[in-house]
């Protein structure tokens, strides 16, 4: 199913269709501020290996989710006083923070310490997804294992296209680099992937 919608004023049937196949268990590829991402319910277990097998990702590797907003973020991870911060100067935007999941989240979605990566992105369809959905969904990029990702809905690998239950298709996706992610840890902040937005950026904020 092929969803085309207007980029900055997504039609509100449109993003509950979208949101109903991913309560069932469905892949959906969608855009965000940098490249399309893969949305499935990072709480079904079953959804999350299909994303992994659909991929090709190997197990073990973490999965970062978006959300429609900071207080939809909090559903999914615990926000601490200086992650908040941090996520009220920066999202919407390409910034992931690591931080402590939930228990609700799948255990293949997580990485090391039961973290896991969130941002709000600068995204009207994105965010509305997620708002739709009712939930965090995960936002790894449309793209086999290894290949480059898919800076439109025409991109993404034909492989991989015929995995997924859904495309909303703006045409092209900003592109350019994946978000920065960051983890504020006790010893110091600490640069997990460069990205769209400079790490001394993010070190000025915190001083």
């Amino acid at each position: 199913m092929v969803l085309r919608v207007d980029a900055r004023d997504p039609d509100p049937v449109a993003m509950s269709r979208a949101a109903a196949i991913l309560r069932d268990g469905g892949l959906v590829a969608f855009p965000t501020d940098t490249v399309y991402g893969l949305a499935v319910d990072p709480r079904q277990d079953d959804a999350v290996e299909r994303l992994y097998d659909a991929k090709g990702r190997e197990r073990g590797m973490a999965i970062p989710l978006i959300a429609g907003r900071i207080e939809q973020a909090l559903e999914a991870a615990r926000l601490g006083a200086r992650e908040r911060r941090l996520a009220e100067a920066f999202w919407p935007g390409p910034l992931s923070i690591v931080l402590p999941a939930l228990p609700t989240i799948a255990a293949a979605v997580r990485g090391p310490g039961e973290t896991v990566a969130v941002r709000v992105p600068d995204h009207a369809v994105a965010r509305a997804l997620a708002l739709a959905f009712g939930f965090p969904i995960t936002a790894t990029s449309a793209n086999l294992s290894g290949q480059a990702a898919a800076a439109s809905a025409d991109a993404i690998d034909p492989t991989l296209a015929s995995r997924l239950d859904a495309v909303i298709d703006v045409g092209a996706a900003p592109g350019g680099p994946p978000s920065t992610i960051v983890e504020l840890t006790p010893e110091g902040p600490r640069l997990v992937r460069a990205g769209a937005i400079a790490w001394d950026r993010v070190l000025t904020f915190l001083e």
